[in-house]
């Protein structure tokens, strides 16, 4: 009986293996042949390796030095420095690492919140489902990034990332849940669902494996969205100099930049102004050329095209 179920268990294991190469097979190719995609993964994984092995291979020296006061991009500074002499591409490398990990770890709590409650609402329905909706249009009619400055200006100490990601995904899960719901709602209603309820297979079976597999593609295209609407939730946080900080941030590089030291009319400051802006800009133009290799990956009748 023991060799039986272990052999079943070999088997499962075999074909998820199996699923998980032609899967990644499939996703090369088109990334091979669709280079914008490419290009997105490219950026992607250029800030993700920054945030994570940057800050261990590039030292950040926080001593003021006055002499090097703004110098512009050099050899030895190639961002040029800030107004206390400092290494502004040391500050980039070392901010990544707080902005990226409370942006994926937001996006991560969101899609969780969302599948959760979004599925328990549109599958059970009933009394559930009303309170649920009753609860996410409180959220959708309140604006989310002022709640969100509320409910960090209330907050009277440094949090940590893990923090600052839940008071995120607190003020951004609403959307993503009613879009959940309304798709379980169409998908309840397909004949196979029908068909796998008159079999007697339970509702633990038919939301794991009949109706989260159709919400895979949705889910993963809104977790790239969420991930940037983090970035600059954190950022502008940080910016407006409602949040207490202790490390740096490129927030924090704009707020110093633009009030404390005229950015905007003093060309010198230009370099330490516009680096982490153009950071932004650049982790979101990645997401959002990303965003069109994963509809094509999803999507059957693009998959069809490019077997």
């Amino acid at each position: 009986m023991e060799a039986k179920g272990l052999t079943k268990m070999k088997k499962g294991i075999s074909r998820e293996l199996q699923s998980w190469v032609s899967q990644s097979r499939f996703t090369f190719k088109i990334l091979k042949r669709d280079r914008t995609g490419l290009v997105g993964l490219s950026i992607i994984v250029f800030f993700a390796l920054m945030a994570i092995i940057g800050p261990e291979i590039y030292p950040l020296e926080m001593m003021p030095h006055p002499e090097d006061r703004f110098l512009p991009p050099s050899l030895e500074h190639p961002l040029g420095t800030d107004f206390a002499g400092r290494d502004t591409l040391a500050q980039i490398i070392h901010g990544s690492r707080s902005v990226m990990t409370v942006a994926f770890l937001s996006g991560l709590f969101v899609v969780l919140i969302s599948i959760v409650l979004g599925i328990s609402s549109g599958y059970i329905g009933g009394k559930l489902d009303m309170v649920m909706m009753r609860i996410v249009d409180v959220f959708l009619t309140i604006p989310s990034f002022p709640l969100l400055v509320i409910i960090a200006a209330s907050v009277n100490r440094v949090l940590n990332p893990v923090e600052i990601a839940l008071i995120i995904a607190v003020v951004q899960w609403a959307g993503l849940t009613r879009a959940i719901r309304s798709q379980v709602l169409s998908i309840r209603e397909e004949n196979y669902i029908e068909s796998v309820q008159c079999l007697g297979l339970g509702a633990f079976h038919i939301i794991f494996n009949e109706i989260f597999p159709s919400l895979k593609p949705y889910i993963s295209m809104s977790l790239c969205l969420t991930i940037v609407n983090a970035i600059y939730s954190q950022v502008g946080l940080y910016f407006l100099g409602i949040m207490p900080y202790t490390s740096v941030n490129w927030g924090a590089m704009l707020n110093i930049a633009l009030y404390r030291q005229s950015g905007l009319l003093n060309t010198k400051v230009w370099p330490y102004l516009f680096s982490p802006v153009i950071c932004v800009i650049l982790v979101q133009t990645g997401f959002i050329l990303f965003l069109h290799t994963l509809e094509e990956i999803f999507n059957p009748r693009l998959r069809s095209e490019a077997a």
